[in-house]
């Protein structure tokens, strides 16, 4: 049996070469999808369901997708931004399903940016 030596952690000037060949465009999408998912966790919407369900947490969440994907709607393109924007109304309803108290239309996450969500 083979070992790998452990890799050794990339130092700074490598790091930022390697992340300045990404373009921004990327960068923006990865973070809205990171944000989307770990908001999708915190809903209980993955196969653990309510393990990690945390609505507090969740709000947080949709709402930085929410306030990324408004302000940088313009530099992605709407064939990129379109998904993202499915993805946000389906967190957003969600959202409003699971919570006891449901907030009044337009108060919800995200909607400061979006507008009230109907579904």
């Amino acid at each position: 049996m083979s070992e790998t030596p452990p890799k050794e952690p990339a130092d700074f000037d490598t790091m930022a070469r390697d992340i300045a060949e990404v373009p921004a465009v990327e960068v923006i999408v990865t973070v809205a999808v990171n944000l989307m998912s770990a908001a999708a966790v915190k809903l209980g919407l993955t196969e653990e369901g309510d393990q990690y369900k945390d609505l507090d947490e969740a709000r947080k969440l949709v709402h930085a997708l929410a306030g990324l994907l408004d302000a940088g709607a313009t530099e992605i393109s709407s064939f990129h931004a379109a998904p993202l924007r499915d993805g946000l109304k389906s967190l957003q309803l969600a959202f409003r399903e699971a919570s006891i108290v449901p907030d009044e239309p337009g108060q919800g996450p995200g909607e400061k940016y979006t507008g009230a969500v109907f579904g």
